[in-house]
């Protein structure tokens, strides 16, 4: 039972690691120096979807990195930027501001405004379709529909 238990240990682990590696660095910037975010450079240019953890091999973390993976092409789209912190002893600005419990997931407008808070995981379609109806989002989408020949 034992070596069982072990070779799921290591698969699990394995796919956290896969899961964040599999982002693409135009939606998952890499840290910067110091592992601190400042939201500032963002707000105007990017939306931010901010996933939240206690630990990197939490199974919440993993699906949403997962699910984010599967359609990055449609974040990027809308200007989506992932960022997460699976560090709670860190004491993060971001986990000063957003204060999550455990598995969160943060929606944040250009805007600076937070749209959505979820206690697990969402995916592509259900964060798109949140998007796309902020008064920003349909600015653009009006924008880009009046600039098409």
């Amino acid at each position: 039972m034992k070596p069982v238990l072990a070779f799921v240990l290591t698969l699990f682990f394995a796919s956290a690691s896969g899961a964040q590696e599999s982002l693409p660095e135009s939606i998952a910037p890499p840290i910067p120096e110091g592992g601190e975010w400042d939201l500032k450079q963002f707000e105007w240019e990017k939306r931010l979807v901010i996933v939240f953890a206690n630990s990197p091999g939490d199974p919440q973390f993993i699906e949403q990195l997962r699910l984010l993976a599967e359609r990055p092409e449609a974040l990027e789209r809308r200007d989506v930027v992932v960022l997460t912190d699976t560090d709670p002893a860190g004491d993060s600005e971001l986990r000063r501001q957003f204060r999550p419990r455990g598995f969160m997931l943060v929606l944040v407008g250009k805007d600076g405004i937070i749209y959505l808070r979820k206690p697990f995981a969402w995916d592509v379609r259900e964060l798109t379709r949140s998007i796309d109806n902020m008064p920003l989002r349909q600015q653009e989408i009006m924008r880009d529909k009046s600039q098409r020949p």
